[in-house]
């Protein structure tokens, strides 16, 4: 097996695979053993390893380990891990993206490394792409883990905060990474240390990696407080913005899927809202909504990137296909659409913490993943999260057949071939399943099986209910599947009786993905565990992508392009063109990830000061070293600002008096001033002030512990608004940070100036604040304790 297995895999993967082939011949070298266990024998494994781990490395019992694992999978499941499937689990256990076709059983894979890295018990997080993967692994996968002893747990929306903490407790943690992402966000807005459910960073498995680290990685998680809106200004900037003309009032980008007004679009709202200049500070207001209203017309289209369901917008997944429960655009854009819409307007979302999917995740220690699809994207994951990929052979030789993308000239052209194609298989009685890429295109090919008079089963965001059930289905004899990209993610089709001897699912692709990826998952429903079975892309030259990325190329071709009858092209290089165009929006989605990663860079370098001080206001025994922390950092802030004076007469006294004062618990008197003659006095005497202050806030602090709780939550409730207002300013300089480049200035290098400098500004904020605060606290203790 393992001889054949060099055959197959590609000469960079040739050293990691002799080094796993000799841990898989030791692990098969043992199965007679821990086949001659008793349940209660196999079981307590899980201790002996334990114990072993407080002397020894993960790497010195994970043969042994994996024995285990494979014996009770056998026992409880009646399945057995194949050669290849311990080989995905040691690339897992070593952090590295296990590449493995659909169906050879990653959900089996995951199993081993998990189980492994549980027994030193800093917490396992097993991540997948929806609620409905994450409860069938925990239901199924635990089982085994269960039996060997450890503690599984469920993370799923919706869930109490005393549930959350007790599957983080667990061994082994389910669940879909948006929610872990979420919890880590919430984490840092409670008010109490007992009130976090999140362990440490420790090791995650991600199933479908591709999907959660690249294809979700373009939006930040966002958690976001409801705040009132103006419904009518909403509505009058729907109406008014649907006589704005493309490349007369506004620009739009459809690469870069961007869009603003022109100077004439901005004298045109000034017009209209008789204002003189929109650009001034008392029409911000404005201008926000009216950007807004033309984001929501010009960029999202309905049935496309939302659909509109009981009277709500619901945002599809591009990637996916699903709805996104729960999820709502920020800043005021959800509103825009619902305005556009003519549906009643919900509150607006104001950003109170957030995360990229990047910086989150790159938090663990130790992070792995599983996907049938991420060589193209290797390059990427290597440099942003460290991890390379591991092809995995398959158990079995594909046998399935992709067959030669053909392309039309118009898009009724490519439908109509689709459907002539249908139609012959489906007389044959083989499966279909016809891959799209938006809600739209679906009902489109629907609407051209209908003439043909072809049965078939749609299967888009608009009937998620039933997705299990129809692709379950999907395989059977006689069956038409139409379905977004939602049946290319966690979902097997098993063939149904006799169709292997009509060729197996025929799997229609009809239209380039934005990614290669993508493209192959649809493929990879056809032909799963060497299954026989086939594909083909039918594409047009009026394509979405092609409008996109490839206007010119499409003209030039045009001009000179043989079709046949039915407009079907057979130039030599058409295919070449769809390759080209195909690999510049792979670049354009990675570039926009890149940009979205560099400015929240800056952002969680902030984070992580702001939190770290916020994590210690949680703990009671360490609020007093933060308060000894904010007086040392304000003292220093005024010293430091003398020493950027040389003269004495220059300094502007009254004017740093008033702040210090404003914080000392002390203040510095007229008469403290006057005997006052050079600088380096003036500093001593401030110096001298805030070290008392630090002394008498100590000493209060020992003899009354009420007083700091009640100082402690103020201060919580302190700098939750400075950073709620700080992520708004930050927003509002990363709105805007784009147009630098026009100016020939580096748009992320400004952010990092700028945001510096907004940083600065609020940490010095909260740090006056908090001071003012604990001024104020004291002088009510004093005074209720004088009466």
């Amino acid at each position: 097996m393992i001889e054949m297995l060099k055959k197959v895999l590609p000469s960079s993967d040739q050293r990691t695979l002799k080094r796993y082939s000799k841990l898989v011949e030791e692990i098969n070298a043992k199965e007679s053993y821990f086949t001659s266990l008793t349940d209660e024998e196999l079981r307590a494994k899980t201790s002996e390893y334990k114990d072993l781990l407080k002397d020894t490395s993960i790497n010195n019992i994970r043969v042994d380990a994996f024995a285990t694992v494979r014996e009770a999978a056998k026992r409880v499941l009646g399945m057995r891990h194949y050669d290849v499937q311990l080989i995905g689990g040691l690339a897992l256990l070593e952090g590295n993206i296990a590449e493995m076709a659909t169906g050879e059983g990653k959900t089996l894979v995951a199993s081993l490394p998990s189980y492994v890295r549980a027994l030193e018990g800093k917490g396992v997080h097993v991540i997948t792409v929806n609620e409905y993967l994450a409860k069938r692994d925990f239901e199924m996968i635990g089982q085994i883990h269960r039996f060997l002893g450890l503690e599984v747990g469920l993370n799923v929306s919706m869930m109490q905060p005393h549930e959350k903490l007790q599957a983080y407790q667990a061994d082994i943690t389910y669940g879909v990474g948006t929610e872990f992402g979420f919890d880590f966000l919430r984490d840092h807005m409670v008010k109490g240390e007992s009130e976090q459910v999140q362990r440490p960073h420790y090791y995650a498995i991600i199933d479908e990696v591709d999907s959660v680290l690249v294809d979700e990685a373009k939006t930040p998680l966002i958690i976001a407080g409801k705040m009132s809106l103006n419904p009518g200004l909403s509505n009058i900037c729907a109406s008014v913005i649907k006589q704005f003309k493309d490349d007369v009032d506004y620009l739009h980008d459809p690469e870069t899927k961007t869009v603003h007004f022109t100077d004439d679009g901005i004298s045109k709202i000034e017009a209209i809202f008789s204002v003189d200049n929109l650009y001034d500070l008392e029409h911000q207001t404005l201008f926000h909504y009216m950007n807004q209203a033309l984001k929501a017309m010009v960029l999202f289209h309905r049935d496309v990137d939302y659909i509109v369901k009981e009277g709500k917008v619901g945002l599809v997944d591009m990637f996916t296909g699903r709805i996104m429960e729960g999820r709502s655009l920020s800043d005021g854009l959800h509103q825009a659409i619902e305005a556009k819409e003519g549906l009643e307007l919900t509150d607006e979302n104001k950003q109170q913490a957030s995360v990229t999917v990047q910086n989150y995740f790159r938090k663990y220690e130790l992070l792995s993943g599983m996907t049938g699809t991420a060589k193209t994207e290797e390059k990427e994951f290597n440099q942003v999260y460290g991890m390379q990929v591991v092809q995995i052979p398959p158990n079995k030789p594909r046998k399935r057949v992709d067959q030669t993308d053909v392309v039309y000239d118009t898009i009724e052209e490519k439908y109509l071939a689709v459907a002539k194609e249908v139609a012959s298989r489906h007389a044959l009685g083989q499966p279909v399943l016809v891959g799209t890429t938006s809600i739209l295109q679906s009902e489109e090919v629907a609407r051209f099986l209908r003439k043909e008079g072809i049965t078939f089963e749609l299967l888009n965001a608009k009937s998620v209910e039933n997705e299990v059930r129809l692709i379950s289905l999907a395989g059977q004899k006689g069956q038409v599947t139409i379905a977004t990209n939602m049946a290319g993610r966690g979902t097997d089709i098993m063939l149904g009786e006799g169709v292997s001897d009509l060729g197996g699912l025929h799997v229609i692709g009809t239209e380039r993905h934005e990614s290669r990826r993508i493209d192959n998952q649809l493929k990879g429903r056809s032909g799963r565990q060497g299954d026989p079975g086939s594909t083909q892309f039918f594409l047009s030259l009026d394509d979405d992508i092609m409008k996109r990325f490839g206007l010119d190329d499409r003209e030039k071709l045009r001009k000179s392009m043989k079709k046949d009858a039915n407009g079907k092209v057979e130039s030599k290089n058409v295919l070449d063109i769809f390759d080209r165009v195909q690999r510049i929006c792979e670049g354009s989605n990675y570039s926009i990830r890149e940009y979205t990663l560099k400015l929240d860079d800056v952002v969680d370098e902030q984070r992580k000061v702001m939190y770290s001080i916020r994590d210690r206001l949680l703990y009671e025994d360490q609020v007093m070293e933060v308060i000894k922390q904010l007086t040392r950092d304000i003292g220093g802030h005024y010293l430091d600002t003398l020493g950027e004076i040389e003269d004495w007469e220059d300094v502007p006294v009254e004017q740093i008096l008033t702040k210090v004062n404003r914080v000392l618990l002390s203040p510095i008197t007229d008469e403290e001033v006057v005997t006052v003659s050079s600088i380096k006095e003036f500093e001593g005497m401030i110096q001298t002030k805030f070290d008392e202050m630090t002394t008498r806030l100590v000493e209060l602090s020992q003899s009354n512990g009420d007083w700091l709780q009640a100082v402690r939550i103020q201060m919580i409730s302190i700098f939750d608004r400075q950073w709620v207002t700080h992520l708004e300013r930050m927003n509002r300089l990363k709105e805007g940070i784009g147009l630098r480049s026009y100016g020939q200035e580096d748009p992320i290098r400004m952010y990092q100036k700028e945001g510096l400098e907004i940083f600065t500004d609020t940490f010095l904020n909260f740090k006056q604040e908090a001071l003012m605060l604990t001024h104020i606290a004291l002088q009510s203790f004093e005074e209720a304790k004088s009466e």
